[in-house]
């Protein structure tokens, strides 16, 4: 693969080229070739298989991005395709749910150690603004601590650009940063009474940034804080759940929450997003307003069944962690080889990697990223990368191939 003639995207921008036509920007937010590198990457894929995609123009490539996370045990899985097969057949929506609603809630209590309750929606910033709303009715109060910075939808009060949003909506919202306990203590000290909950990550994985695991202790302090404080904590697990912890990634990690928030790999790519809470918030998450028409859809219900059934049956997560492993080690020695300073950072099932001398600029990791992405290995360059379980030491091994060009190119080009 690595000697092979480099990709082209002719179909791919002829394409674009059209779609500006009729959509602004042709492609926007994360899925915009913007935040890629134009050239080098496809703008429209046309399918997948495993832990391969294939653009318009019929390049193949290694996807280590799993359609930014939602695709945990490959694109197409038969048993989870075979599940919504057969719900469509029935009905998908429709006026009142289907049985599949009270089997996967079911199910997900059944395997989620903090859970006695769930609800369903479809995005993951559905679901993080329902928990905020959640806390405040049952604390009666107003104010909501994140972490600055931290990617939690693009809802008024945390999209990530506020253009067109009002200051109002983020009044009630009091950032503070990651692992820093005596800024959050300050905060919390600063606001008495009036904290209605703290919403963080599993991990700091943001966009833009090197992934950052919590210091030790850190989620056992926030857990005692809260407690003290009367705050509700909620856990945005959208986009580690099931990739770290089949019970919610905070039983890795040491945190406890009083909310979960899961969307992306629940389903295995079918659109679903749920929310699990403690037996002390029911009465709270009764008392809102909660809704959409196409949230009782049962397909997406049906796929995500078959998909935590087949992550627990086949031991999905270690799976995942064995070949992010490899894929790691691999990058390490090619790196180290060629005295090419690189940050690996994120767990292994969920990993990124970075230029120790772009000093946060990401140069290296656009042209590292681009000229993978012309071999036929699917990186991004600004936003953490996936694993799934569709990954075998072959595609690893594959993809190593490619990186130690990559690596090479970046050596001939900036040096360290």
């Amino acid at each position: 693969m690595p000697n092979k003639e480099l990709y082209k995207f002719d179909r791919s921008e002829a394409l674009m080229a059209r779609a500006r036509k009729v959509v602004p920007s042709g492609i926007y937010g994360h899925a915009s070739p913007v935040l890629l590198v134009p050239g080098s990457y496809p703008n429209f894929l046309a399918r997948g298989k495993g832990c391969r995609i294939w653009d318009v123009d019929g390049n193949e490539y290694i996807d280590f991005m799993c359609s930014y996370g939602p695709v945990v045990l490959g694109h197409n899985h038969p048993r989870v395709d075979e599940a919504a097969r057969a719900q469509q057949a029935r009905a998908d929506c429709l006026t009142l749910p289907g049985e599949v609603w009270v089997e996967l809630a079911e199910l997900l209590v059944d395997i989620t150690p903090i859970a006695d309750w769930v609800i369903f929606a479809k995005n993951g910033s559905d679901v993080t603004s329902w928990s905020l709303a959640v806390a405040r009715a049952h604390t009666r109060r107003n104010k909501v601590i994140m972490v600055a910075g931290s990617y939690h939808g693009t809802h008024p009060w945390c999209t990530p650009i506020a253009t067109g949003i009002p200051e109002a909506d983020r009044a009630n919202i009091l950032p503070f940063h990651y692992n820093d306990l005596d800024e959050l203590r300050r905060l919390v000290a600063e606001n008495r009474g009036d904290i209605a909950g703290l919403i963080i990550c599993p991990f700091r994985h943001e966009a833009f940034h090197d992934s950052e695991m919590p210091a030790p202790g850190f989620h056992q302090a926030v857990r005692e804080i809260c407690d003290q404080e009367g705050i509700v904590l909620i856990l945005d697990d959208v986009r580690a759940g099931f990739r770290l912890h089949m019970g919610g990634s905070g039983e890795v990690l040491g945190l406890r929450p009083d909310l979960i928030c899961y969307s992306k790999a629940i389903a295995n790519g079918y659109a679903l997003a749920v929310g699990l809470g403690r037996e002390e918030l029911r009465q709270a998450t009764q008392s809102i307003f909660f809704t959409g028409t196409f949230w009782p859809a049962t397909v997406s219900m049906a796929a995500a069944i078959a998909t935590i059934n087949t992550l627990r049956e086949e031991g999905g997560i270690e799976q995942m962690t064995a070949m992010g492993t490899r894929l790691r080690q691999g990058l390490d020695q090619q790196a180290r080889s060629l005295g090419v300073a690189i940050n690996q950072t994120g767990p292994p099932t969920i990993p990124f990697m970075t230029f120790g001398a772009d000093q946060g600029s990401f140069v290296r990791n656009r042209v590292f990223c681009g000229e993978c992405a012309r071999r036929g290995v699917f990186f991004h360059p600004h936003h953490n990368w996936f694993m799934s379980t569709a990954h075998t030491e072959a595609d690893i091994d594959e993809a190593l191939a490619v990186t130690e060009v990559a690596f090479r190119i970046i050596k001939e080009r900036h040096g360290g």
